[in-house]
């Protein structure tokens, strides 16, 4: 599990095939879980300048390519003794939106994602949504898309300082609203869900 609170700008040495080796200050451990631009990744080598993780074909035939490659957001997985800040993020990217407007204003500025319609029922105006594995929140919502307010830290502090009409970005949508939105489905259909399918729920996520 992760916060969404980005802790360190990494670079991206290599991409090939399925393995991914990222230049990082953080120390990290074989098994360790760490989030690339809000993609939960597990640790398969470390260096002494970084680790390699290992990408899932899962994660390939979601996150395009160019969101593994140069500087990438990063955050290790939450720890139990961790101060709780930021909101549950699980580092398993919903969809892929794109910068559709940005306006720049006196103490902030609004970004404009658009996304596929199917995926605005789990974007809740006033609720958190993850983006290239930033927590933000969401302040209005469209058909088509939702519009977020940055301020002046957070863009000095993460990628978000270089994105442009058109870039992509990766998502993860609210886990509530995607679990609920679950329940009623299949309770509309009159099943009764058990735990180990709410597990599964989870897992697929």
């Amino acid at each position: 599990m992760f916060t969404g609170l980005i802790r360190e700008i990494a670079t991206v040495k290599r991409y090939q095939d399925n393995i991914l080796s990222i230049g990082s200050k953080h120390k990290a451990k074989i098994g360790d879980s760490i989030a690339i631009n809000g993609v939960c990744l597990t640790v398969i080598k470390v260096s002494s300048d970084g680790f390699d993780l290992e990408v899932a074909d899962e994660t390939r035939s979601i996150v395009p390519p160019n969101k593994l490659q140069g500087s990438v957001h990063m955050e290790p997985a939450m720890q139990m003794n961790d101060r709780f800040e930021g909101h549950i993020v699980q580092g398993h990217i919903d969809c892929i939106g794109t910068v559709k407007g940005i306006i720049k204003r006196k103490n902030a500025s609004d970004f404009t994602i658009e996304v596929e319609p199917k995926f605005i029922a789990y974007i809740v105006p006033k609720g958190s949504i993850t983006i290239d594995g930033i927590s933000l929140t969401v302040n209005d919502v469209y058909d088509d898309g939702f519009r977020l307010t940055i301020i002046p830290h957070t863009l000095k502090e993460t990628l978000m300082q270089n994105y442009k009409i058109r870039t992509k970005v990766n998502i993860e949508t609210d886990l509530f609203a995607r679990y609920i939105d679950h329940i009623l489905a299949h309770r509309g259909k009159g099943k009764v869900m058990n735990w180990n399918e709410i597990d599964n729920i989870q897992m697929g996520y």
